[in-house]
């Protein structure tokens, strides 16, 4: 059993307001699928047009949110997990907190009293997705809210750590603090790539936390795009796996361990040198609802078996398993309880 506080996340909570949109929509905003960006000024009315455009469903999401709470609805053990990040002091922060809550996750965010909550497009096609965020008071997070005592008592009581890439647009020094406590203290440090700007346009500071990873965890074009940067001339899958698994070390109780996924083709396992794959599971495509969260559900599947110290092949399972959930329904929501076994 995994117990109260076991994990803890730390991200940017964005209000998911998801719809299925067309071609149209999709080049008027310069929109590619299968992409994840920060919104500009050209992207501003889009949040708009699609409310009053298209159905529109209001979800509780952002990146490390999405893969606790998938942990969360995994383990069945109220608080198991924890989360902290910034929001507003508005109706879609208070609709943020009412969601996670609900869903078991002890949050404590940041409240920003000047700028509105987080909001991220979520516009799907065809079944794939592409997201466009809008971070307003996710971008307010400060390490002086991680360092009160009642959120550092969060840190002091979690083992494993897991925070999404696009937070070090944010606040790389509050992923610093909780890096070099679990370095020094013999706990789980993990990260993911994210997305390919995270790789090209914050790469000193994704540098700087790669030396504390325990986990990396990505998907292959986030991995090619991180080979690309580093001058690595690989564009092989499992090699790049491998390449980051060996990335040096800040502190050496841990070995590191590289999980990227694929889509459809096997997730890639790279540890001690060696690379093991794993297949998914296929279903067929007209069961395909949208793709969104998918990363962020395997994540947090792998996850829900890693802090209960299960072995890695358990915890891809487990990950494939909640992916597979997630993309038979929109966006990141899941049944009330797992039927995983």
């Amino acid at each position: 059993m995994a117990s109260e506080g076991i994990l803890l996340g730390m991200g940017n909570p964005l209000l998911d307001i998801s719809a299925v949109v067309d071609d149209d929509f999709l080049q008027k905003y310069d929109i590619t699928l299968n992409n994840a960006i920060l919104a500009e000024d050209k992207h501003k009315s889009m949040y708009e047009e699609m409310a009053a455009k298209y159905n529109v469903e209001y979800i509780a999401g952002g990146a490390t949110q999405n893969s606790i709470r998938v942990a969360q609805w995994m383990l069945q053990v109220p608080g198991a997990t924890s989360y902290i990040g910034s929001i507003g002091k508005d109706k879609f922060g208070e609709e943020m907190n009412k969601n996670s809550k609900l869903a078991g996750v002890n949050v404590h965010y940041y409240e920003d009293e000047t700028t509105p909550t987080g909001t991220c497009a979520v516009c799907v096609v065809g079944g794939e997705r592409s997201l466009v965020a809008n971070l307003s008071a996710a971008n307010c997070y400060k390490s002086e809210h991680l360092k009160r005592p009642e959120n550092w008592a969060l840190v002091e009581k979690a083992k494993y750590f897991y925070i999404a890439g696009f937070f070090l647009t944010v606040s790389p020094e509050s992923i610093q603090l909780v890096a070099e406590h679990a370095a020094a203290n013999n706990k789980i440090f993990m990260m993911n790539l994210s997305a390919p700007f995270i790789c090209e346009f914050f790469r000193d500071v994704q540098e700087k936390a790669m030396s504390y990873m325990d986990f990396v965890f990505g998907n292959e074009t986030e991995a090619r795009t991180f080979s690309k940067v580093h001058g690595w001339e690989t564009d092989n899958v499992e090699k790049i796996a491998l390449k980051i698994s060996q990335w040096q070390k800040a502190s050496g109780t841990h070995k590191r361990i590289t999980v990227i996924t694929q889509g459809a083709d096997p997730v890639c396992v790279a540890e001690d040198g060696k690379v093991k794959k794993f297949p998914v599971i296929l279903f067929p495509k007209e069961k395909l609802i949208d793709t969104n969260g998918a990363g962020d559900a395997f994540v947090g599947g792998f996850l829900s078996q890693l802090v209960q110290e299960k072995p890695i092949e358990e915890c891809v399972r487990a990950g494939c398993y909640a992916a597979n959930v997630i993309i038979q329904r929109s966006s990141c929501t899941y049944p009330e309880k797992p039927d995983f076994h």
